[in-house]
């Protein structure tokens, strides 16, 4: 005889209760869509129907792409920004994850010597910074001003980070190094082969921490980078939000164009191309997110 699972009776106050859920999430999805839907409406929006129809536009009347193609014409120094950003993000989550999982996974180890000392000295560095002006005496004296690694070695470890990935290490079974141990397998070895396969959620998840932080940054750049070609593409964004200089982009082709962009479109059109590309990289982590988050945070 086949025995089938009872499906319990959905009653009146379940069915209210799942509408109204998805009405409160339709209406929380479409404040968070409605802002980045206008300021991509405002990008494509002409000077002529800016001013008549105001800063709020949602649907344009007549597509212009006029910011667009300062932005992304040739010669423009977006270009150069952007191989700054996606090398510093390629890069810099590479070693952040590197030296991140190493550490953790040190420290994860029940028969390291002091390591309840080092992890309060980790916790430590959450809590209290040297301040700018030590900061940025420090990196000159190492010769890291003005250079592209100044981005990326200062924050070589998040304590935040290597604390979750170090929790997730901690809930593996010790027989799984114990039988490696045996077989005459290496720390390091049985850390790529062995615990970092089964990481992968946490390693995904970290890498998004690393990567969005190496994506969005600005303020390292702009207190130790002088050289213009060694800006990330976040600081030429800042700095035409801030003070629209539009002609360092592309002045031949400002001059050219017969209708040139409003500030308004040439800032709208700024933020969605430096925001789309980190945008287009969360649907193939997402999986793996909540995952890492929760497998990586049930331990101290």
């Amino acid at each position: 005889m086949k025995l089938t699972k009872a499906v319990p009776a959905r009653t009146a106050g379940n069915t209210a209760f799942t509408f109204a859920n998805y009405s409160l999430l339709t209406v929380l999805a479409l404040l968070f869509v409605l802002p980045f839907l206008v300021v991509l409406s405002t990008s494509l929006v002409s000077e002529t129907e800016l001013m008549r129809r105001g800063s709020f536009i949602l649907i344009p009347e007549q597509l212009n792409f006029g910011a667009y193609e300062v932005l992304l014409s040739q010669g423009s120094i977006l270009y150069n920004a952007y191989g700054i950003t996606f090398a510093r993000v390629l890069i810099g989550t590479t070693l952040n994850l590197a030296f991140t999982s190493m550490m953790a996974y040190g420290l994860s180890r029940r028969q390291l010597p002091g390591r309840s000392g080092i992890m309060m000295f980790v916790f430590i560095t959450m809590v209290f910074h040297g301040g700018l002006v030590p900061s940025y005496l420090l990196m000159k004296y190492l010769h890291l001003t003005d250079s592209f690694w100044v981005m990326i070695l200062p924050g070589l470890i998040s304590a935040w980070n290597l604390i979750v990935m170090r929790s997730f290490f901690m809930q593996l079974p010790d027989n799984l190094e114990e039988s490696a141990l045996i077989d005459g397998a290496t720390p390091l070895r049985i850390l790529t082969r062995i615990v970092v396969p089964l990481s992968l959620p946490t390693f995904a998840t970290i890498g998004l921490f690393y990567g969005v932080a190496h994506w969005n940054a600005w303020f390292d750049a702009v207190i130790y980078i002088n050289d213009v070609n060694k800006l990330p593409v976040q600081v030429l964004m800042r700095r035409i939000v801030l003070t629209m200089s539009s002609q360092d982009l592309n002045a031949e082709l400002m001059s050219e164009l017969t209708a040139k962009p409003t500030p308004q479109s040439l800032k709208g059109a700024m933020i969605i191309v430096t925001t789309v590309p980190i945008i287009c990289v969360y649907p193939f982590l997402q999986k793996h997110f909540v995952k890492g988050v929760l497998t990586g945070s049930i331990k101290g």
